[in-house]
């Protein structure tokens, strides 16, 4: 699985840390009363990461470990002692779930997005994928709105938008990396609108056909990050200041796909410390 500010991350950004971009670290912005929730889940979710993407174990094995870590977590919410082999996490989230009453689901819900990732490497269209980041990537946002206590419906929705468009970003900026892995990503209805094959995607081939299909989806990927942007505004404190950092780091790596003729088959874009001072400022310009 793939979203700090290297890549792309969700609503509180993970600083100088790149293992699991989609789950965010606190940082220096981050109110330090909601630190140790952040770091409680964030670490719930690395060792999960760790558990379905790591090591050479078959996809059953991973499946087995996912489901003694589900056992766990739910053990924990009963208020039940975890086993011996997670228990540092387990015991680090438990006084978080119990005084900000983190929502179960939310946390279990990433789970099943990593049981998808141990053996699911094709997604049929838009509607699968998108189901995919509802359960890998959105879940992130909303336990992050529910702790700064931001509940209502539209606010969901924006933050379903940026990290939905988190996800894909990692995506779209990872193919050169997830698809000798055998994993693609990009729905396979898209291939044939573009005119493209599988054999063309596992062999990296950057055609007009290929650059066509990836530049489609870094352009849905821009619309629902800026759907989503206003959120910003919603965000109180230096809360709203993360927040706008994430969103113009996400555009920052879309604007650099582009850059170079949405070519991310062969090339990995990275942001550079100037970027850092680009998005800065354009933060500061956000309304």
């Amino acid at each position: 699985m793939t979203p700090g500010l290297q890549q792309p991350s969700a609503p509180v950004p993970l600083q100088g840390v790149s293992h699991y971009e989609n789950f965010p670290v606190a940082s220096l912005l981050c109110p330090p009363r909601l630190r140790p929730p952040i770091a409680a889940i964030y670490w719930f979710a690395r060792t999960a990461d760790d558990i379905a993407d790591e090591g050479q174990a078959t996809p059953q094995a991973r499946l087995d470990e996912l489901a003694a870590y589900r056992a766990d977590l739910m053990a924990t919410a009963a208020g039940l002692p975890p086993s011996p082999r997670w228990a540092p996490v387990f015991e680090r989230l438990r006084p978080q779930m119990a005084r900000f009453e983190l929502p179960v689901k939310l946390l279990a819900d990433l789970l099943s997005a990593f049981e998808q990732d141990a053996v699911k490497q094709r997604y049929a269209d838009e509607t699968e994928l998108l189901d995919y980041c509802n359960r890998s990537a959105n879940p992130v946002g909303r336990l992050l709105l529910h702790l700064y206590g931001i509940q209502d419906a539209a606010s969901l929705q924006m933050s379903d938008d940026i990290c939905s468009a988190l996800q894909l970003i990692n995506f779209w900026q990872d193919l050169g990396v997830d698809i000798p892995r055998g994993r693609i990503y990009l729905p396979a209805d898209a291939w044939v609108r573009h005119g493209v094959d599988e054999a063309q995607l596992l062999a990296l081939q950057a055609n007009p056909a290929t650059l066509a299909l990836i530049a489609a989806h870094v352009h849905a990927a821009r619309a629902m990050m800026l759907r989503g942007a206003p959120l910003c505004k919603k965000i109180p404190g230096r809360g709203g200041w993360e927040l706008r950092l994430v969103v113009q780091g996400g555009l920052r790596i879309l604007d650099k796909i582009e850059a170079q003729g949405f070519n991310t088959l062969q090339r990995r874009p990275k942001l550079k410390p100037w970027d850092l001072l680009l998005m800065g400022w354009r933060a500061l310009l956000m309304r």
